[in-house]
């Protein structure tokens, strides 16, 4: 199985694609001649990305400025995706907190949920049927070791992505024999480049340099792997250790340990 080839109808859809994965995504779709649908709430950083994927690889890059975590504007781009064809979808825009859920403000960890759970939902639910009706697609899910474990002072994002982990993995299985390709993408930490100590997050502080991955590195190997068809892609020492802690060390132990690594990051 191997994922549809470009075609001047046909569109890959990239969510979050103003930074980080989802722009590596992009560049990457575009470097291989697909033409784009690119999704984020930074209208101009989209129209800057558009402009110079279309220049470098000639292909045709529409912008939609959306925040996914609203309901009505996320219905609008469900109603269109769900017209257009699409060729591949990336559900990559996803938001994180860090400290004690009760401390946090409610809207915001409702966004969250929105955004990381119910949107992957509502637009991989949205191009389904017309993938499986030309039995031809590839849906890429970015979701998290975090989604593996308990992780106290992380909470709502480990519940969403624990959401979109299991969910990948299932309809994975649902459409075996359809021709659509469902991967999932569990990173660790990523970024596009080694940031000024001066400007450098708690993260950067906290997580050494040797365990970072590169987006452009993460996004060539999630959609070869989506290519594949593979049920999971794991790139990274912190995220693969991160994978097998969740999976096989009891949560009575991992938790309270994790839990504290994350402490610090709420602080």
């Amino acid at each position: 199985m191997s994922l549809p080839k470009p075609s001047p109808d046909a569109r890959a859809v990239v969510t979050g694609a103003s930074s980080g994965i989802g722009e590596a995504l992009a560049t990457e779709l575009a470097a291989r001649g697909h033409s784009l649908i690119v999704v984020a709430r930074r209208g101009e950083l989209l129209e800057a990305l558009a402009a110079k994927l279309a220049a470098e690889h000639g292909v045709v890059v529409e912008v939609r400025q959306s925040d996914l975590s609203n309901r009505e504007q996320r219905q609008e781009l469900v109603t269109e995706l769900s017209e257009r064809e699409i060729s591949i979808l990336c559900n990559n825009a996803g938001i994180a907190t860090f400290g004690p859920v009760a401390g946090l403000d409610p809207a915001y960890e409702r966004d969250q949920v929105e955004l990381n759970a119910v949107a992957v939902h509502d637009l991989t639910l949205a191009v389904m049927p017309g993938m499986i009706g030309r039995g031809a697609g590839g849906i890429l899910i970015t979701g998290s070791a975090a989604g593996n474990m308990a992780i106290p002072n992380n909470a709502t994002y480990a519940a969403t992505k624990a959401f979109v982990n299991t969910f990948s993995e299932s309809l994975r299985g649902e459409l075996a024999g359809t021709g659509v390709n469902v991967t999932l993408l569990a990173p660790g930490p990523v970024r596009t480049e080694t940031p000024d100590p001066a400007d450098a997050s708690i993260v950067d502080k906290m997580v050494p340099d040797f365990l970072w991955i590169d987006s452009a590195y993460t996004a060539k190997l999630s959609l070869d792997g989506l290519a594949k068809n593979k049920m999971r892609v794991v790139p990274g020492l912190l995220s693969k250790g991160m994978s097998v802690a969740g999976q096989y060390s009891p949560r009575s132990i991992s938790a309270p340990i994790i839990g504290s690594f994350y402490k610090k990051l709420g602080n």
